[in-house]
């Protein structure tokens, strides 16, 4: 029988050293909120997994989310665990085509029952089998097919997740996702436009350690990376609570790094962990670049109103409590910096 080597020995033979991949394994751990004891049993069960089956599916998506895990600046552990599972049929990274690939995807089926993983990115259009195909099968038809032998399915991004821009109104594909047709296997939703490929790998890692999903929020998210808003963890916060806000992409407030609210930033009602684990590796995050959240990761963000139009406007978040909500955090904020300028006064007129 052929040997399958195991992560541990394929990170080794790619030269991935002791002290890095242990680094990757504790801010894996630290991600998804495990205490420090918990990396000892990460390390261990990647090392002794024997290349998990991952089956990847692509329908209607535009390739952001496979680019946004694959164009890294430099080779990374969490790149690496890419490429020590077994990713058996991936259109973008295959090398087979035609009938051999499509023999490949029976394949890993057939041999890893009951134990394999299948990766989505894209929504699937209902209005029309015919609107997507794949060696003509249909969308439908290949993902039901596919994961009756699954063990989990990952929806990568907020188009297999949520429908996405395939299915923003009018929605002409009737375009639909992953867990509307999937409700007999485990779903995990990693939503975003694209999604950080951080955690993608973590999600994967987590399950391979431990043989089960992590906990979900409402909408199916991993709590560890969709657990806070933007808002909770930016870093412009405290300008947000002073009542300073950029009024337009020139002004002196954006120049100083001043909140992004009222050019529409929609991190006040956005879950993703953004601000803490970035893009590129770590090295920024679209509001530390100046450009207020688009609130990608959450449910219909393209139909949800103007991206450059504030929460306050209504047109944005669940309805009117959200936007109310919103617009009274900032004249909160706005109370409180002339109050602040206020005592300020007094104080410098009393000296």
């Amino acid at each position: 029988m052929k040997h399958r080597p195991t992560v541990g020995e394929i990170l080794q033979a790619k030269g991935v050293s002791r002290r890095g991949f242990l680094k990757y394994c504790a801010t894996t751990a630290s991600l998804l909120a495990l205490p420090p004891s918990m990396i000892p049993r990460i390390a261990e069960a990647i090392e002794n997994a024997r290349r998990p089956s991952v089956i990847w599916l692509s329908f209607q998506e535009c390739t952001g989310c496979t680019e946004s895990l694959t164009r890294s600046a430099s080779p990374t552990v969490e790149g690496l665990i890419f490429d020590a599972i077994s990713l058996d049929y991936h259109h973008t990274l295959q090398a087979a085509s035609g009938e051999q690939a499509e023999a490949a995807r029976h394949a890993a089926m057939e041999e890893n029952d009951g134990s394999y993983l299948v990766l989505v990115d894209g929504s699937i259009p209902m209005a029309n089998p015919g609107y997507s195909t794949i060696a003509g099968i249909s969308n439908y038809d290949m993902l039901m097919d596919t994961v009756k032998g699954a063990a989990a399915v990952v929806a990568i991004g907020s188009c297999a997740a949520f429908g996405g821009l395939p299915g923003a109104d009018p929605n002409p594909t009737g375009a639909v996702a992953v867990q509307d047709l999937v409700t007999d296997k485990p779903v995990i939703n990693v939503p975003g436009c694209p999604p950080i490929g951080m955690v993608m790998t973590a999600v994967l890692t987590q399950f391979l350690t431990f043989g089960k999903i992590p906990d979900l929020d409402k909408h199916g998210r991993p709590l560890a990376f969709f657990g806070n808003t933007i808002h909770d963890r930016c870093y412009r916060r405290p300008f947000y609570e002073q009542g300073k806000f950029a009024e337009s992409f020139d002004d002196k407030g954006a120049k100083a790094g001043w909140c992004l609210y009222k050019l529409g930033c929609k991190g006040p009602t956005t879950y993703n962990a953004c601000a803490t684990v970035k893009w590129n590796g770590g090295t920024s995050f679209p509001i530390e670049s100046g450009h207020p959240c688009l609130g990608c990761s959450e449910p219909r963000f393209w139909d949800k109103g103007g991206f450059y139009e504030p929460l306050s406007t209504g047109k944005f978040g669940s309805g009117a409590k959200v936007a109310g909500a919103a617009a009274a955090g900032v004249a909160l904020g706005v109370v409180a910096a002339a109050a602040g300028r206020h005592r300020q006064a007094k104080y410098t007129e009393e000296a």
